[in-house]
């Protein structure tokens, strides 16, 4: 079976997250969407808020299954314990790449086996980012069309 693991934050899940996991799902038969719990950071979203959310806004596919879980630490032991050795990354522009590259690398370096499949972005929301959403939202900008309908309801619930 074809595996990957999309790895992230997903604080918010935005429109270009889901672009990224519609597409890799014609990739593989399975992607584990790895939500990266990283104590060290206050999200606006609890881990579990973002799983649910996800799992809510998910494409539906008959070719592909989603596992949406939570994991911390490094990404490579994550890949190992789900004997998964794919991973999808989102590029939007030549700085991503050049983050995404390094971080490629390294994790290859870790575990040979490990494979960074690079999905570049559709012009359409290659400009999203869930930092910048949260940004906009923050200072009372218009989010409708970058996230979800669903993720936007939320945001406003969470204040």
């Amino acid at each position: 079976m074809k595996r990957a693991i999309y790895p992230g934050s997903f604080d918010p899940p935005t429109n270009g997250h889901l672009d990224i996991i519609e597409r890799a799902s014609h990739l593989f038969e399975e992607v584990y969407i790895g939500v990266l719990n990283n104590p060290e950071k206050k999200g606006m979203f609890t881990i579990d808020e973002r799983k649910t959310m996800i799992e809510e806004v998910l494409p539906e596919t008959p070719e592909c299954r989603f596992i949406v879980e939570d994991f911390s630490g490094l990404l490579v032991d994550y890949a190992r314990h789900r004997e998964t050795f794919a991973v999808i990354r989102g590029i939007r522009a030549v700085s991503d790449y050049e983050y995404e590259l390094q971080m490629a690398l390294m994790n290859r370096r870790l575990e040979p086996r490990l494979e960074t499949v690079f999905l570049v972005a559709n012009p359409n929301v290659s400009y999203i980012s869930s930092s910048l959403i949260k940004q906009i939202y923050k200072l009372g900008g218009e989010i409708d069309g970058l996230v979800p309908k669903l993720i936007a309801e939320k945001m406003k619930n969470n204040g």
